[in-house]
């Protein structure tokens, strides 16, 4: 075996045992181990990823050596490196971006505790990304809720302390509803591995057997992970959570937690059930219409916002709802247009938090629109990058976020019918809603303070300077390499099966 086939592990371990040498090592040496850490996994999966990209085929490297039942797998694929090269990136701009506000949100006695959280929030995306089996997901989606709940909770005030009560009350209900799905999958099954599950579905559904079962199953695992991944209407606790945590919580929250989850409904609904089982089964009509709504609702909510943050948030559940509507149409079109879309708004919505902390440090660390006038100008980086990031939400040419919209077109014209037309409106719709709140906020930005605002005595920080800098070229490259990137989502889909 190559020695390369060893970086998902490689990866998985050092995640893990960065966490405990981050509890007992000093606060601020814990921090930049994590920025170490993200550097790290993210240059070893390029690596793995040129790797795959020469050898075109995908692989499983089994954990102690020992075949199922009694061992567990990881699968090494093209997808799964790009994402992880996509999400330790986020997490690293997270984290430099929001180290000044740590020293001031946070306790003193508690800022280990908030790294350590990061690396295990790493760990569970590693993991859930790259595992061949069902249960070691399942392990790993507790791992990352409580790890996240931490993050929330980290700035303790009142409102964080209920939104983490809020968050775990919807996460626990979705890990149980996936419980609930693993099981009844594996009394069909006889298997926890991905494979022996494919393999198993696909004959079932041939010989007719067990329909209403597999359609439970499937149904089970959207609702627990829509609950999770904050999809319309399961998404009541996203905006409380998302405002009131310290910037780099909200940015990982929002950029690669709810990702990590959806990834992970992908993987079992395309190659552990089955795309041809999947496509024959109408419980996927209710994720596209859930799509739908959420496109057109979380855009309603983000506009009578009246806070920066929570505009930002509810604008997360709108993305959210496109990426669920590409995956309802049930078509390889769809999910190559979800997962693009996925990357890109990782990349957009990771620099807009990480700028709307700033704007508002330098707006008299206001949150409100009507304080937030000139923001732009005090404030040049995060007034730049902020623009940059909702361009590309909207839409905007040559950014990701529109070439993801073509994309989006495309597979509603490739399903035809009135589904097409159901989504080409939704696309339209929501694209004019987007407009609206966005590039009002950017007007705000960018027009004359009030006459009576004296600016704060404030000093960018320099790390999140850099932060939104990198997310933003990041950004850009995914528009200008929109078709290499599409390319290697398609191939990395063709590996899946």
């Amino acid at each position: 075996m190559e020695f390369v086939k060893n970086v998902p592990f490689f990866c998985i371990m050092l995640c893990m045992v960065s966490a405990v040498i981050s509890s007992m090592l000093p606060r601020k040496a814990a921090r930049w181990i994590t920025v170490f850490l993200s550097m790290a996994v993210a240059v070893m999966n390029l690596w793995l990823l040129c790797f795959l990209l020469r050898s075109n085929e995908s692989f499983t490297y089994m954990m102690g050596h020992f075949p199922a039942p009694w061992g567990n797998e990881l699968r090494g694929g093209l997808l799964e490196a790009l994402m992880t090269i996509v999400f330790s990136l986020v997490i690293l701009s997270s984290a430099l971006g929001g180290m000044d506000k740590q020293e001031v949100q946070i306790d003193e006695a508690k800022q280990n505790l908030f790294s350590v959280m990061l690396d295990l929030v790493l760990a569970g995306m590693v993991s859930m990304v790259y595992t061949n089996d069902l249960f070691t997901g399942y392990v790993f989606i507790e791992i990352l809720t409580l790890a996240s709940c931490v993050l929330i909770m980290a700035r303790q005030n009142g409102r964080t302390m209920v939104s983490a009560t809020r968050y775990m009350i919807m996460s626990l209900l979705g890990s149980g509803l996936i419980t609930i799905g693993i099981t009844i999958t594996y009394s069909l099954t006889g298997h926890l591995l991905m494979e022996n599950i494919h393999e198993s579905m696909v004959a079932l559904h041939q010989s007719g057997s067990y329909e209403g079962p597999i359609t439970v199953v499937i149904g089970l695992f959207f609702v627990g992970v829509g609950i999770k991944s904050a999809l319309f209407p399961f998404h009541t606790w996203l905006a409380d959570a998302y405002s009131y945590s310290t910037p780099a919580a909200s940015s990982i929250l929002s950029s690669v937690v709810s990702k990590t989850y959806i990834f992970f409904l992908i993987k079992i609904l395309y190659r552990t059930i089955g795309f041809e089982v999947i496509r024959d089964n109408r419980v996927l009509e209710l994720m596209f219409l859930f799509g739908i709504a959420a496109m057109i609702f979380g855009s309603l909510s983000a506009i009578s916002s009246h806070d920066l943050r929570r505009m930002c948030a509810f604008s997360s559940v709108a993305q959210i709802g496109y990426i669920y509507a590409a995956m309802g149409l049930t078509l390889e079109a769809g999910f190559v247009a979800a997962l693009y879309h996925m990357l890109v708004h990782s990349l957009a919505k990771s620099s807009m938090f990480i700028a709307a902390s700033s704007l508002s440090d330098v707006s008299g660390n206001s949150k409100r629109f009507s304080d937030l006038r000139g923001a732009g100008f005090r404030h040049r980086t995060a007034g730049v990058c902020f623009t940059v990031s909702a361009m590309s939400i909207v839409g905007i040419p040559p950014l990701g976020g529109f070439i993801s919209k073509l994309y989006f077109g495309k597979a509603a014209f490739a399903y035809g019918g009135a589904h097409m037309w159901v989504m080409l409106l939704a696309l339209a719709l929501s694209t004019l809603l987007n407009v609206l709140y966005f590039m009002k906020t950017v007007i705000t930005l960018y027009r004359p303070a009030r006459h009576d605002f004296e600016n704060p005595d404030y000093r960018p920080d320099r790390r999140a300077n850099a932060a939104m800098w990198l997310m933003t070229a990041a950004n850009l490259l995914a528009g200008f390499l929109a078709q290499p990137i599409a390319d290697l989502v398609h191939r990395g889909l063709a590996m899946f099966v």
